[in-house]
């Protein structure tokens, strides 16, 4: 299926590996043209070598207030035009609910909620404007179902799924969509370093990165305001 996004720019956050590396060479692949974002600038490099479209490479960590605006800029400045925003970070650490400080708390808001909001609030000029724009936030499947030992992710995530249900009404009549995807285990270092890459059924970062490009796309107008969970049919809840 053509995607009818060939052309298009995106800024994609947390790209150097797993699942915002996947939604980076799956947008690219559909043709879109990237800026791409993380701490590390040789994986960010391997990507822009690995990909045939153009991509602007902006080093950085998510919660550096200056950031999403610099990473706007970019794109308007590289390609004179953005489109597609797909927010991803790395989850917080492990923790029980009477475990985790006050400073970890903060931390986690900070960077898996308050920071995807700096940036959707930074692209939303210049997606409005268009009058056609695509946000996809990688979430957790935290967001729907709280996860045992990860109260850090179970705070962040709601509260961004909160956020933007009202922002994807707020951005209806613009013609920009908002979506959560919430994925499940996929085969990422994530998943690793939390000691859960031993589950005999496992997700493909390669398969969920075709899913953001889908929810980037063209055929997708009519679908705002959700939370698409990837987890192999792991949350039960209805």
């Amino acid at each position: 299926m053509d995607l009818g996004i060939s052309g298009r720019v995106a800024v994609v956050t947390a790209a150097s590996r797993g699942l915002g590396r996947a939604s980076a060479a799956a947008l690219a692949a559909e043709g879109v043209r990237l800026v791409v974002n993380a701490r590390s600038v040789d994986q960010l490099e391997s990507l822009r070598d690995e990909v045939d479209v153009a991509v602007e490479v902006v080093p950085g960590d998510v919660t550096d207030e200056a950031l999403p605006q610099r990473l706007v800029d970019r794109a308007l400045e590289r390609f004179g035009r953005l489109d597609i925003v797909v927010a991803n970070n790395a989850g917080p650490q492990p923790g029980g609910a009477f475990e985790v400080t006050d400073e970890q708390l903060t931390g986690a808001l900070t960077a898996n909620a308050l920071s995807v909001i700096r940036l959707v609030r930074a692209a939303r000029p210049a997606l409005v404007e268009r009058g056609w724009g695509r946000v996809a936030l990688i979430a957790s499947g935290s967001a729907r179902q709280p996860m045992d030992d990860l109260v850090l992710s179970n705070v962040a995530r709601p509260a961004l799924w909160g956020w933007a249900k009202t922002a994807a009404n707020e951005l209806t009549a613009s013609g920009v969509t908002l979506n959560l995807v919430c994925p499940g285990a996929h085969a990422t270092d994530r998943v690793i370093e939390l000691g859960r890459q031993d589950r005999s059924y496992i997700g493909d970062p390669d398969a969920f990165g075709k899913i953001v490009a889908f929810l980037c796309s063209a055929h997708t107008s009519y679908l705002t305001g959700s939370a698409v969970v990837v987890d192999g049919g792991r949350i039960q809840g209805l």
